[in-house]
């Protein structure tokens, strides 16, 4: 989120979809190596305000995976992401399953700063059977000029 929304949405969970053939031990020892403990489902460092997270794969968006992965470039090295498209079918997931309305408001801020295909939008929501809270989420996209 904080990728696509320019830095108007700050979160400080980190979640990265576990998919390391080695298993959680030898991740556990490489982050404990650096300051970070295991919690619950959580790893946290006391010299950071940011927590990471690690669910157990495969990555869904609802019924469906991801449609595009974006490989970012930071000097740090590389970061595999999903597109500003597929974020925002993430944050939607949320709202239309939960009616979470925080999930819904953080879609609309990657749509505001992001190019995104609304149709690959619209497809997929029509397919998680949702056509009403994607009208309702278009509609307030248009309130915004997007």
């Amino acid at each position: 989120m904080t990728l696509y929304t320019e830095g108007k949405y700050v979160s400080y969970d980190l979640d990265f979809i576990e998919n390391i053939s080695s298993g959680r031990r030898k991740l556990k020892k490489a982050l404990t190596e650096i300051g970070f403990e295991e919690k619950g489902r959580y790893f946290r460092n006391p010299e950071t305000r940011y927590f990471l997270e690690f669910p157990p794969g495969p990555l869904a968006l609802g019924d469906e995976p991801p449609q595009n992965i974006r490989v970012l470039h930071f000097e740090t090295g590389e970061l595999t992401a999903l597109s500003p498209t597929d974020c925002i079918k993430d944050r939607l997931a949320a709202y239309f399953h939960w009616n979470d309305q925080q999930c819904l408001e953080q879609a609309l801020l990657v749509a505001g700063e992001m190019d995104i295909d609304l149709s690959e939008i619209e497809r997929w929501s029509l397919k998680e059977r949702h056509e009403e809270k994607f009208s309702h989420f278009r509609n307030l996209l248009t309130k915004t000029g997007r």
